[in-house]
């Protein structure tokens, strides 16, 4: 389904929002790897993740609540080895209360953010290339998993015709949901992080649940992670819309 608001009806259903431009809603880790010399992209496994995660306690003052990060900030730190692009990339993820969309971090606010919460680059290998390809790899993860949100959202095209807006989102890679403790307990791998989205359905607070598994080796769309998005279980809407897409693909 689309995202635009541009028919009449579109734009009755979906009023103006408004946004910040600080966006910022994965968190990853690297995979383990079995042998050989890891390439850069693998190397930047290491590195990406939402550089301030929920719960922070550092400058709690200064955090934005929709995202959970810091002020940007595009000075180079102190002592930085290597210059770092200060550009920033739109998403395709609609912000809620805004005509805009969420806006990625640049490889240089990223830096500052992973400094602020304790990371020092001087016990890393880090190279330039690992940072651009940090910045590939988080925004890729998160167009998918915006993608995946929108193919549950399809089923109320009806009452949202505009399409849904992201509200806000926080990580919680320690807080496994329950359904990846059970899948955990038939022998299958935890995830290595999960995020809590909060989406606007045209005026409904809908909560999605986003597991991280790795999927492997990074593909040419800086791709790797399977990702188990699914509407939380906290209302019959979501419970109903979880059934329906359950029995289609029992029986396709």
């Amino acid at each position: 389904m689309g995202l635009s608001a541009s028919s009449p009806a579109a734009a009755a259903a979906c009023p103006e929002q408004e946004r910040k431009a600080n966006g910022c809603p994965m968190h990853m880790k690297a995979p383990e790897k079995e042998s050989g010399a890891p390439t850069h992209q693998e190397r930047a496994y290491e590195y990406v993740a939402c550089p301030v995660k929920s719960g922070a306690s550092q400058g709690e003052d200064d955090i934005d609540p929709s995202n959970m990060m810091p002020p940007p900030n595009q000075l180079p730190s102190p002592d930085q080895p290597f210059p770092l692009s200060t550009v920033r990339e739109e998403s395709s993820i609609p912000r809620a209360h805004s005509d805009k969309k969420w806006v990625y971090p640049s490889e240089q606010m990223f830096w500052n953010a992973m400094l602020k919460k304790g990371w020092r680059w001087k016990d890393d290998d880090i190279t330039s290339e690992d940072m651009t390809n940090i910045i590939k790899i988080h925004n890729q993860n998160n167009e998918q998993a915006w993608k995946e949100i929108l193919k549950w959202e399809a089923l109320h095209a009806v009452e949202c015709p505009c399409g849904p807006t992201l509200m806000r989102f926080g990580g919680k890679a320690k807080e496994y949901s329950p359904r990846a403790r059970i899948r955990s307990w038939m022998g299958y791998e935890l995830p290595f992080d999960r995020h809590d989205w909060i989406v606007d359905r045209c005026g409904k607070e809908v909560r999605y649940v986003i597991d991280y598994y790795d999927g492997g080796e990074v593909d040419k769309n800086y791709q790797f992670t399977i990702l188990d998005v699914r509407p939380a279980l906290d209302s019959l809407s979501a419970v109903w819309d979880r059934m329906k897409v359950a029995w289609w693909r029992w029986t396709s």
